[in-house]
């Protein structure tokens, strides 16, 4: 019941115009800052780790700015999934190196966790005429699970593959020429991951990128995406040269450091809700 109320307030949403949408998206954001204690320390803790030299009032301005993101994007996908198709493609500015993308070359996708990513392949699949790929977590909840895989093949054509499906069916997807979008920069706990630097502190990682570039023989563009008073500002980058290389390790360290300097444009806007380094090295002490 509490689910469909949700999504019928998202679809009822999709129909105001953005200032409003962004100005609840603010309120929500500062009450949870000030009620979700726990994850607020979180994003205080990632924040400092990060950024050991940066005061501590820039983290805390950092940090209250990164829950209004995080309520605002997620209200977004109110009109994202539910608003007329051409106001929302109007919201979504597609920029940079989009020639990237065209043609039948295999490609993975590198889309870090900022906050809009659900624009970010919502801009791509748009604009692009190719069918992608993406890897899909299945939700506990049914309704919402629905919801979120109806919503992210709304625009344009995205295959959704369940995490569970199995690596050679998303490669022989990447091979055929099928963009594979890929977001491995989160803690997906120890099994399969590899310690890196992140900001300098040693991060569990998944080394997916590279070992599917290499599987794939494809190249990896990166896209970030940036939330502006309009909607959505959707770079794709060049694709990174010499990648991937036939150390894991050394790619999986040099995906982090490239996010860096992606996220030091735009901190508020980085995923910093999540338990990043949850996962830690043998005799380290926990950070949360």
């Amino acid at each position: 019941m509490i689910t469909s109320l949700g999504i019928w307030f998202m679809k009822v949403l999709a129909h105001l115009p953005l200032r409003p949408v962004r100005a609840l998206g603010w309120l929500l954001g500062w009450g949870l800052y000030i009620v979700a204690v726990s994850r607020r320390r979180v994003v205080h803790a990632n924040l400092a780790l990060c950024f050991p030299d940066k005061p501590g009032a820039w983290r805390t301005k950092v940090a209250r700015a990164s829950f209004v993101c995080f309520a605002q994007a997620w209200l977004d996908r109110s009109w994202l999934w539910h608003g007329n198709t051409e106001v929302t493609k109007s919201r979504l500015n597609l920029i940079g190196a989009v020639d990237e993308l065209q043609g039948h070359t295999p490609t993975v996708i590198f889309l870090p966790h900022f906050y809009g990513m659900d624009a970010a392949w919502s801009a791509v699949s748009a604009a692009v005429p190719r069918r992608f790929t993406t890897i899909f977590t299945p939700q506990r909840n049914k309704r919402v699970d629905d919801w979120i895989y109806e919503g992210r093949r709304r625009l344009g054509e995205i295959r959704l593959f369940d995490r569970f499906d199995g690596v050679k069916t998303i490669v022989s997807a990447l091979r055929a020429g099928e963009p594979l979008f890929l977001l491995p920069d989160m803690n997906f706990g120890a099994e399969e991951s590899i310690f890196v630097p992140f900001y300098g502190v040693p991060a569990a990682t998944v080394p997916s990128l590279s070992r599917f570039a290499k599987l794939g023989r494809a190249k990896v563009v990166p896209v970030t995406v940036r939330m502006t008073a309009q909607g959505y500002d959707v770079e794709v980058h060049a694709a990174w040269p010499d990648f991937p290389s036939d150390d894991v390790v050394a790619d999986t360290a040099r995906m982090n450091l490239n996010l860096q300097g992606y996220i030091d444009t735009m901190p508020e806007q980085y995923y910093w809700v999540h338990k990043r380094f949850k996962t830690r090295p043998a005799g380290e002490p926990p950070v949360y």
